[in-house]
């Protein structure tokens, strides 16, 4: 007889997998509420170790993540829980990502002392990220302002601000509201956020799924879908500056992309709509089609 959705309820706790982060804990709180009779494992990541230069220059933001996989596959923990914008779009083999949170705002939000917005930021300002994609965006709208690197958790990041360290940054507001910090937002960005952030993906082993599948939001499966096959098509690493959003809109999936060049002196942008059950596939179109010009800029 195939497993039921609650069958483990009777059997060991299903032993959940995080990094340690405070933000990374609270996500997977959020799981283990609503599966029930979890253990939370926490593990630390390559990635979180290394605070002195940029994920880029280290290998990647899969680097969030090898250590929950290896976990995974080596069956110390069933199931892991990331954000999905550090999950690289192919995934070992004999994983897979079973389900998808209900997506959080992904708009990126200005964090800053001295100015109520990008726009009013005072000229040869400091604003820290450690995205190459915000950086770029960031000089694209303001090209008179420094991007200098910037490490760490969410509290680590807002003291290094309250210390003057920088005069703004650019953080995820989905992280914020999780974390009950959404008030430290300055303004809210007109800007396109990176592929697949505000999502919550649970990961687990190839055929156990079952486990996880109800807590699978269609609306955010099917805008990941439309995303990562953008992001896979154009075949870029964590230092390309490439940022979209989709949005399931009455049966209809819509995406808007872009990839721009680093010093944020130009790019190259697309909109694409297509039927939901095609995100995917749009997806994949939309990022094959502005490839050839957008390929200085992809460091393949």
């Amino acid at each position: 007889m195939p497993p039921t959705e609650n069958s483990h309820q009777d059997g060991p706790p299903l032993r959940l997998g995080t990094r340690g982060s405070k933000l990374a804990l609270v996500q997977a709180g959020m799981v283990a509420a609503a599966l029930g009779h979890c253990e939370i494992v926490v593990l630390k990541t390559t990635g979180d170790r290394i605070q002195d230069r940029p994920l880029a220059d280290a290998g990647g933001k899969g680097l969030f993540v090898k250590e929950l996989e290896d976990a995974l596959l080596s069956r110390s923990i069933d199931l892991a829980v990331h954000s999905m914008k550090d999950v690289p779009t192919a995934l070992p083999p004999g994983l897979a990502i079973a389900a998808l949170l209900p997506r959080e705002d992904p708009r990126d939000v200005l964090v800053s002392h001295v100015a109520a917005s990008l726009e009013t930021l005072p000229k040869g300002a400091r604003v820290g990220t450690s995205s190459v994609r915000r950086a770029a965006q960031v000089l694209r709208l303001r090209p008179d302002t420094q991007c200098t690197l910037l490490r760490g958790n969410v509290d680590t990041r807002l003291k290094k601000l309250d210390d003057g360290a920088m005069d703004a940054m650019l953080l995820a507001l989905a992280g914020l509201k999780r974390l009950g910090l959404e008030s430290r937002a300055t303004a809210t960005l007109d800007i396109l956020p990176a592929l697949a952030q505000g999502a919550i993906g649970i990961e687990v082993r190839e055929g156990e799924e079952h486990a996880v599948a109800r807590l699978n939001d269609a609306a955010t499966a099917a805008a990941l879908a439309c995303e990562r096959a953008f992001q896979d098509a154009l075949g870029g690493s964590c230092r390309s500056p490439m940022a979209g959003l989709a949005r399931a809109e009455g049966g209809r999936i819509v995406f808007d992309g872009e990839v721009i060049a680093p010093d944020g002196s130009d790019f190259v942008a697309t909109h694409i709509e297509a039927p939901l059950g095609d995100a995917a596939r749009a997806g994949r179109e939309a990022g094959l089609a502005i490839r050839p010009r957008a390929l200085p800029w992809l460091d393949l």
